[in-house]
């Protein structure tokens, strides 16, 4: 069986290119059914002919459908319909067949690409909130220079973005030459390489709890021994860490020190010096995660800052204000640290991708960042002053209000279960973070992470009324039957 394209016809009046207007066309003719697989095309020039377009547009669109594995060729033969279903239509693997499911259950599930899905559970912006402009800008940027698109970058990455990183860092009291930076794919993949290097299975980490529970999944996927350090407003505990430190002798403190993920809190100066000062006891490295840096209103103290890069590893991300598709990382430390994470960097992954630094670069110094972020600042303190009644009307509170940022952790009324609540709101296409991810603390499943710009929608209060009325009428106390006093008397 041959296909025929008879029926249909080209709109030559529309600003779309031929070639798209077929490709949408074939798309949806094979994702319908109504080109069947096996079926064979017409012939490059026969369709050409067909449609009196170039042959060109009709090679370019079979070249793009066998690309998408929507097509096959046949030498000799001519071109056929996929007989297998094409990968972009296939879906995921079951997530329940991995181990690591757990770890990455509220990744998954804040990853669909569902419009209909709300996700207040998301840890990112989304691309309305990001310089969506300035990012296309930079491309064609990138894409009229001269240096290669298609070639490997320099083992620690672009230099102009290090240098720029190396002043960027200069003004948070953090010296760092561009020698002492080393750019990865992402923070989680800086982390990866510093947990590669510094530790081995078996040993113990202190990470802040609540805390950013991706932390949890690496520690867990290296085989380490997780150490929970209670997180208070100002910092860590230091009681519950000089007891930690004195009892396991843990080779690693991992934290965020700016805006921690997910209670939004910053350490207090006492008390990054004090915890400093037990960790030097101690022999403890220190990994200090600051991705969250250009939210801040006015800049917070780092324990880099105090000390340099002499005691710990500085760790930061350019993705949560630039864009979760354009993802570098970086880390800075000292020259000895640098050459052998970069080894390591190259041994695991070769070089990152130079063409995706040269767009952030691009984009920092394009002019437009500064304004975007504070245009992003301010709207982000907007979502607060809207968000925040909302759940304290509904007997949701804060356990602390940040002064920048997008997330916030909360508790839940009495009796309220983060985990049921969850369940039933999915059921409503909603995603929630429950705090169970976050925490390892008894009382976790009574606290949750909600993302500010994820709930600005009226349809989510609405469903949260109906979910939270729902768990109340459950918790109503069973009143006893009264039955009339003939009745018990004739019991």
């Amino acid at each position: 069986m041959t296909i025929a394209f008879q029926n249909w016809l080209l709109d030559k009046s529309s600003n779309e290119a031929w070639s798209k207007q077929l490709l949408s066309y074939a798309r949806a003719a094979i994702a319908h059914g109504s080109w069947p697989a096996g079926t064979k095309l017409p012939s490059i020039r026969g369709l050409a002919l067909q449609l009196q377009v170039s042959k060109f547009t009709v090679a370019e669109l079979y070249e793009k459908l066998a690309a998408e594995s929507l097509v096959v060729s046949r030498p000799g033969s001519g071109v056929y319909v996929a007989k297998v279903q094409p990968v972009a239509m296939l879906s995921e693997a079951n997530a329940g067949q991995s181990a690591l499911s757990g770890d990455v259950a509220l990744m998954r599930q804040t990853l669909q690409r569902d419009n209909a899905v709300m996700k207040p559970g998301a840890g990112w912006l989304t691309p309305e909130w990001l310089p969506g402009n300035a990012i296309k800008q930079a491309m064609r940027e990138v894409a009229r220079q001269p240096q290669s698109l298609s070639d490997y970058g320099p083992a620690q990455g672009n230099v102009l973005l290090r240098r720029y990183l190396s002043e960027r860092l200069a003004q948070l009291n953090i010296q760092a030459e561009p020698q002492q930076l080393l750019l990865t794919s992402s923070a989680t993949h800086a982390l990866d390489l510093c947990l590669r290097l510094y530790l081995k299975p078996g040993d113990a980490v202190l990470v802040d709890d609540p805390g950013f529970y991706n932390f949890f999944a690496v520690l867990r996927l290296h085989h380490l021994t997780i150490l929970p350090l209670p997180r208070q407003q100002d910092g860590p505990d230091l009681t519950a860490l000089a007891a930690l430190l004195t009892e396991h002798q843990p080779k690693a403190y991992l934290t965020n020190s700016v805006l921690s993920n997910p209670v939004g809190t910053c350490v207090s100066p006492q008390k990054a010096f004090a915890v400093l000062e037990l960790l030097h006891q101690h022999q403890c490295l220190l990994l200090e995660d600051d991705i969250y840096a250009d939210f801040e209103q006015q800049p917070a103290i780092r324990y880099a800052s105090l000390t340099g890069l002499a005691r710990g590893i500085y760790l930061g991300s350019l993705s949560k204000t630039i864009s979760a598709d354009l993802r570098v990382g970086y880390i800075a430390a000292s020259p000895t640290q640098i050459a052998s994470l970069t080894d390591l960097k190259l041994i695991t992954g070769s070089s990152t991708s130079q063409s995706v630094e040269r767009v952030v670069y691009q984009v920092l110094t394009g002019g437009a960042y500064r304004r975007h972020l504070e245009q992003l600042r301010k709207r982000l303190q907007e979502a607060m002053q809207q968000v925040i009644p909302q759940l304290r009307k509904r007997g949701i509170m804060l356990w602390h209000q940040p002064d920048a940022g997008y997330l916030l952790w909360l508790k839940l009324p009495s009796g309220v279960s983060a985990n049921a609540l969850t369940a039933m709101l999915e059921r409503q296409h909603i995603i929630l973070a429950p705090g169970g991810h976050f925490s390892l603390q008894p009382d976790a499943d009574s606290f949750m992470r909600v993302n500010v710009t994820q709930c600005l929608n009226p349809k989510l209060w609405a469903a949260l009324d109906t979910a939270l009325s729902m768990i109340a009428v459950t918790q109503q106390p069973k009143q006893k039957l009264q039955l009339p006093r003939s009745q018990v008397g004739d019991r």
